[in-house]
């Protein structure tokens, strides 16, 4: 008479970041659901019950998962919440950076601070999740961090620049610390998304001209579900990728084959005729005639 086999993520907790929105949940669930212990963080406490309890559901009444409130911009916060996602196994074995996101805005209407406040938020918050995660991983003998990327990181998108800049900084990131990382048996990897259905992006996914410009250059024909992303995500944490690092895969309905849509229209509407007209004549705000 056999046992029951032991599931293949059992022993390990996991952390992640912006764990309450889609693509950070659905992680948490494919992970959990293999028998790790995880702890999810976001800024928002409401968001990250709810989001606890549809993990759960998700992954069965035995599954540990936790939840802690905190800004992945700040470096306490994150060293706070993955030494919660310590507590709660024998080794913190898994780590994965959720938190981004992008300004639609054309470039030269772009102020320094919005261009900080983008880098900050997509490749400062992947830093310090390896930052805080390294030692605990060093401390269990290894692990696997995994950053959410971009296809803008391949491809590039008008009224997106910098968006474009931060997800590269982010592959530049992955490749860098997977190299210097690897001989403490930690991989570091990414994976980029598409365009994907989340509460997000539900203004986008409610305008029928946008999706449809997008939908034309999806060669699968269709957007992205949070769970096409987390099964990305489960590979590269889990032990099936143990001889893979410093590798971005693109989950994004091969969107990378074709092109960004040109969405000249959605920023018109954002921002008027005459601050696209400077923008697309070459002129900033203030020079403005």
């Amino acid at each position: 008479m056999t046992g029951t086999p032991t599931k293949p993520l059992a022993g390990q907790a996991a952390f992640i970041t912006g764990g309450g929105g889609g693509i950070g949940a659905a992680s948490a669930t494919w992970l959990a659901r293999d028998g790790a212990a995880v702890v999810i963080m976001g800024r928002t406490e409401a968001t990250l019950v709810k989001a606890r309890a549809a993990i759960v559901e998700a992954s069965g009444s035995a599954a540990t998962v936790e939840y802690v409130v905190g800004d992945a911009l700040d470096g306490a916060a994150v060293e706070a919440g993955l030494a919660t996602a310590a507590k709660l196994a024998e080794r913190v074995g898994m780590a994965v950076s959720v938190v981004g996101g992008g300004l639609m805005k054309p470039l030269l209407m772009l102020e320094d601070g919005e261009v900080l406040e983008e880098l900050n938020k997509n490749i400062v918050s992947a830093f310090l999740v390896i930052r805080h995660a390294t030692p605990l991983m060093v401390d269990g003998g290894g692990g696997s961090i995994v950053l959410i990327s971009s296809d803008a990181a391949k491809i590039p998108w008008p009224f997106l620049t910098i968006y474009n800049t931060s997800k590269s900084g982010v592959e530049g990131l992955v490749r860098g610390a997977a190299a210097e990382l690897a001989p403490l048996r930690i991989r570091v990897n990414a994976v980029r998304p598409g365009l994907v259905q989340t509460e997000a992006t539900t203004g986008l996914f409610s305008n029928t001209e946008v999706m449809a410009q997008f939908l034309e250059q999806k060669p699968l024909g269709r957007a992205g579900r949070p769970d096409d992303i987390a099964a990305g995500v489960r590979f590269l944490a889990g032990p099936e990728s143990s001889w893979v690092t410093g590798q971005s895969i693109g989950i994004e309905g091969g969107a990378e084959l074709a092109k960004a849509p040109y969405l000249e229209n959605l920023v018109r509407k954002r921002f008027g005729d005459a601050a696209i007209d400077g923008a697309l004549a070459g002129r900033r705000p203030e020079a403005a005639p």
